[in-house]
């Protein structure tokens, strides 16, 4: 272990950022172990890292963050110096019909995380606990302004009050024991190996496939969307760069309300499609509203421009461009994620183990 200049910790790097982060890190820090720790829920999956997963400097664990005595020997085992915290229950819909998952992984697993890290380290401050986080924490905005890293935290679901719950921890553990701690707080994520439960993919396979695109009341909520390869970069940034105690705002500057989102996604697929442009937004039907929708999200990411020099690197449309062919080129891969294949298989495998 002594080989590698760090050994770091990433949490639910099995998942869609996790593995765009990992995946980021093997390949400009061959120098590090990257230790992979999943539970390998229905939105984890190995598949997403097979073009890396026999690299020399990559390891994964399937553990439990909830399980403080396995995560205690994963750290012993590997000599793990830093933590890149992402594993969370995510989706706010599946918050609202059983919110104790939510608590036990984003609360409780963060806290084992937290006090195992401080314990192991021991005071030492030449580490990093990276916790990334969600805008979701700071509630709704109006039709003006933009989240800050000052702004109020404000959350309407139990997802997001989990993830302020979870934010509130990491800063106390900065401050009551000075564990060398970075946050960041992102808006909504688009791009490759996105689980199709999730917005955009839900809508590129519906539409490939010709059923309805149901869109939450009239569709005017509106959301900032960042390209994953670009918060894996600002992740990056933060981890090497950012300053220890402070939070950084990681947004991609693109605010859209989900029906033009829908119609614009409509439209790019009936191109590369080849159907008759409007074709697709036939589709589109209005559903019941999210109980507790909030309105509009926006990230202000100044601070993390000024201090470490990042930007989103891609526009928008050439964002979802690149990633509906990536959905219509991998379609084995999104049929064995929705029939839920690929979690029989490994829940089988470590049964065996």
């Amino acid at each position: 272990m002594e080989n590698y200049s760090k050994r770091v910790l990433v949490t639910g790097g099995a998942g869609f950022i996790g593995s765009h982060v990992i995946r980021r890190l093997l390949k400009h820090y061959p120098n590090y172990l990257i230790v992979n720790l999943d539970k390998l829920t229905y939105a984890g999956n190995l598949q997403n890292l097979s073009d890396v997963d026999s690299l020399p400097n990559y390891r994964f664990e399937r553990v439990d963050i909830t399980d403080a005595d396995a995560i205690r020997a994963v750290f012993a085992n590997f000599q793990i110096t830093d933590v890149i915290h992402l594993a969370a229950e995510s989706h706010v819909d599946r918050s609202i019909e059983g919110p104790m998952d939510f608590v036990m992984t984003n609360v409780v697993g963060t806290v084992n995380l937290l006090q195992i890290a401080k314990d192991y380290w021991k005071g030492s401050d030449n580490h990093v606990f990276h916790h990334v986080s969600t805008d979701e924490v700071y509630g709704s905005l109006g039709d003006e302004g933009l989240f800050t890293e000052s702004t109020s935290y404000d959350p309407r679901s139990p997802y997001s009050a989990s993830k302020a719950s979870s934010d509130h921890f990491v800063r106390a553990f900065y401050h009551t024991y000075g564990l060398p701690v970075k946050m960041s707080n992102c808006s909504n994520n688009y791009g490759s190996h996105h689980f199709p439960e999730k917005l955009i993919p839900l809508m590129i396979h519906n539409i490939q496939h010709n059923k309805p695109l149901p869109v939450y009341g009239k569709g005017d909520n509106i959301r900032d969307w960042l390209w994953v390869e670009d918060h894996a970069s600002a992740i990056d940034a933060i981890f090497h760069r950012g300053r220890v105690g402070e939070s950084y705002n990681v947004g991609g500057l693109n605010e859209w309300t989900n029906i033009e989102l829908v119609k614009f996604l409509c439209n790019l697929m009936d191109e590369k499609l080849g159907r008759e442009i409007g074709e697709s937004e036939k589709l589109i039907t209005y559903v019941t509203d999210r109980a507790g929708h909030d309105k509009r999200y926006a990230i202000d990411a100044t601070k993390l421009e000024h201090e470490l020099g990042w930007k989103p690197s891609i526009l928008f449309e050439e964002g979802l461009s690149k990633t509906v062919d990536w959905y219509l080129e991998n379609q084995d891969w999104v049929e064995k994620v929705t029939s839920g294949s690929y979690q029989e298989y490994y829940d089988q495998m470590y049964l065996n183990r």
